[in-house]
């Protein structure tokens, strides 16, 4: 099994001495940093091709020159990376309104400026916490999509049956094959998608 890549939180504020504030305090977690200047900066690295493949979370001022905090996060949301990424905005008290539409279309939760810096690390861990949880789901559908792509048509019809509860006896008459011919397939299907029983099966599948 792969080591699972190291968090990094990215910031994207306008203002030099809050993203050095920020690198400096994520630093002193142990925390992984990248920071932009820019939405724009921050978009055209999306853009180069970034692969979303580590926990992150992202820091968005909602007020910058250009592209704002707001604009950024709707084009986030619109390539479905919100659920991944994490997002924290960071805003003045004249922009916590925006901020709460913000958390209720999709964003993380937004720290009003001057933020408490335990406060805000906690709120980071658990958006990092959430971007692993969805990582992982991800990958585990991966996996599975990769197992059923292995099964043959007929081992298809077996595992649909056996998930419905029939015996090997009804499944062979239903299918027209010997019971024998069942228990080989169904042995199959079992090693295929890595489980031991119907019951696994099932909720391997209902889980997905």
């Amino acid at each position: 099994m792969q080591p699972t890549p190291q968090a990094i939180v990215f910031i994207v504020d306008d203002d030099d001495s809050v993203r050095e504030a920020l690198a400096w305090l994520l630093r002193s977690r142990r925390l992984l940093s990248e920071a932009y200047a820019a939405a724009e900066e921050f978009e055209a690295m999306l853009d180069a091709g970034y692969a979303l493949s580590q926990p992150c979370c992202l820091l968005l001022d909602v007020r910058m020159p250009g592209m704002s905090g707001l604009a950024l996060f709707e084009k986030i949301a619109a390539r479905g990376l919100a659920d991944a990424m994490p997002v924290i905005f960071l805003t003045g008290h004249a922009d916590v309104p925006t901020a709460v539409d913000m958390v209720k279309r999709g964003a993380f939760d937004f720290c009003e400026k001057p933020f408490s810096d335990n406060a805000l690390v906690d709120r980071i861990e658990q958006a990092l916490q959430r971007s692993r949880e969805v990582l992982d789901a991800r990958r585990g559908q991966e996996r599975l999509r990769a197992r059923l792509a292995e099964l043959t048509e007929r081992e298809r019809d077996v595992m649909r049956l056996v998930i419905e509860g029939l015996p090997n006896k009804l499944i062979a008459d239903q299918l027209d094959i010997s019971v024998r011919t069942v228990e080989v397939h169904r042995a199959r299907v079992f090693d295929k998608m890595e489980v031991k029983s119907a019951v696994e099966l099932a909720n391997l599948l209902r889980a997905a």
